[in-house]
């Protein structure tokens, strides 16, 4: 590949280091959004733990000023929206308003980053088609008003062309099983997400009617 490199024009080499770019970028993204991912499933572990262990919610304090990752903001605000609200008629429509617009920012945490990784699965192999175009009608452009063209002296030009599809296929190649894999994680988080809020929502309207 180091002698591929060589042999690339100038566009190819600059495509070619545009892609360990991408690469980089990828499997930072890769590895910081498992690791994220790891965390707010513990967070929400130890938060839905910690609401199983109360026998009252309403009387815990509503800042939960201990308590964090994304079922944690929901207690929060949902716990705030109904002390704010607890005197009105219609406190458990205000609480599970609140708890769906804390649901969708939660979400928008959970999805953070999935878009630049998805854009660089999808934008890396056209990227690396485009320095094999780009190299292959340079190799032909030099040698088409030259004597005696023949494979050896074509072969060198095409070659550097094609490592540009090469790093391009390396570079999308883990990244697509890795968002597919975060991408199926996300998803199951957020459906997490969405049923704490629906049983956390139904609990603060039980103890309120006590």
């Amino acid at each position: 590949m180091i002698q591929a490199f060589a042999q690339a024009n100038l566009a190819g080499k600059a495509i070619v280091m545009l892609l360990g770019v991408f690469s980089m970028v990828a499997w930072t993204v890769m590895v910081g959004k498992y690791m994220e991912l790891a965390k707010f499933r513990d967070q929400n572990r130890g938060f839905q733990m910690r609401l199983d262990a109360t026998e009252r919610i309403l009387t815990i304090d509503p800042k939960l000023p201990e308590a964090k990752g994304p079922y944690a903001h929901l207690g929060r605000e949902g716990l705030k929206a109904y002390h704010t609200s607890a005197k009105s008629r219609n406190a458990i429509a205000h609480v599970e308003n609140s708890l769906q617009r804390a649901v969708a920012w939660s979400q928008l945490r959970y999805e953070s980053r999935m878009t630049l990784l998805g854009s660089i699965v999808s934008g890396a192999p056209f990227l690396g088609l485009l320095g094999t175009v780009w190299g292959v009608m340079d190799a032909f452009g030099a040698i088409a008003g030259s004597e005696g063209a023949s494979i050896a002296t074509l072969a060198p030009g095409v070659s550097g062309a094609l490592l540009t599809t090469v790093m391009g296929l390396l570079v999308a190649i883990p990244s697509v099983f890795g968002y597919n894999y975060l991408l199926t994680q996300v998803k199951l988080l957020i459906t997490d997400l969405e049923n704490f809020a629906s049983l956390l929502a139904d609990r603060i309207e039980i103890e309120s009617s006590d």
